[in-house]
């Protein structure tokens, strides 16, 4: 059944004026992305450009020796697979389904061609491409300079904006400690003390804000500027 416009959960697309959105549509394909899923690998060449209408994508920087950190989270409020359109057909990142999601797929020599045309679209990508250069720059800074406890509060609330309202986030601290970069113990002891102070409830890799004022006043800046970048460059 065709989409309409109106009914697509995806920022990015739900933005479009209706002719764009037109010609994009008979291309657009509604996948499920089981948690774990890997969307792209690095050095991969990408086949799909991908906008999800919910749940919540890593994108992860790969070292040589196969360890790696999370730069950026996506969620509805953007794309994946922003190299395609930026001119190249791979990335030294991968990008893994963090919580399981819902996207609409379209293949990169279509949106490819649809950007080239200018217009809407390529003002939206673009302006996007600036905002996720902005979450991982602020990303690179809080994990150099912010205590783990602090990077934990950023990651939570990044995640849960992502999220729709009421729904739990499903991650084990091991994944978490993966996801940021530091030590388990780090994130089992910063997870002990937001629960102790009521802020969170952690439970068999289970997750729920109680008390998401609290954690806004304990996290550091960087969640804010980069809440507010994507205000002013999506809005």
């Amino acid at each position: 059944m065709a989409l309409p416009v109106a009914d697509c959960e995806n920022g990015l697309l739900a933005a479009l004026p209706g002719a764009e959105f037109e010609r994009l549509r008979p291309d657009l394909e509604s996948v499920s992305l089981p948690l774990g899923t890997s969307i792209y690998e690095s050095g991969a060449r990408m086949a799909y450009l991908y906008f999800p209408t919910d749940g919540i994508i890593s994108l992860l920087q790969v070292m040589e020796n196969g360890s790696s950190g999370e730069i950026a989270v996506v969620g509805n409020e953007g794309v994946v697979g922003i190299s395609l359109f930026m001119g190249g057909e791979t990335t030294p990142s991968r990008a893994v389904v963090q919580s399981a999601a819902q996207a609409l797929r379209v293949p990169a020599a279509r949106l490819v061609a649809e950007f080239k045309r200018g217009g809407e679209l390529q003002h939206l990508l673009l302006r996007y491409t600036q905002a996720l250069i902005t979450q991982m720059s602020q990303t690179a800074v809080c994990n150099r300079h912010h205590s783990v406890e602090q990077q934990l509060c950023r990651w939570l609330l990044m995640s849960v904006d992502r999220l729709h309202p009421g729904d739990d986030l499903v991650m084990t601290q091991e994944l978490i400690a993966n996801m940021l970069g530091v030590r388990r113990e780090g994130v089992t002891e910063a997870a002990r003390k937001l629960q102790e102070a009521g802020m969170i409830r952690y439970a068999r890799g289970r997750i729920k804000v109680l008390d998401r004022p609290r954690l806004e006043a304990h996290v550091c800046e960087c969640y804010a500027t980069v809440k507010k970048e994507y205000a002013r460059l999506l809005s």
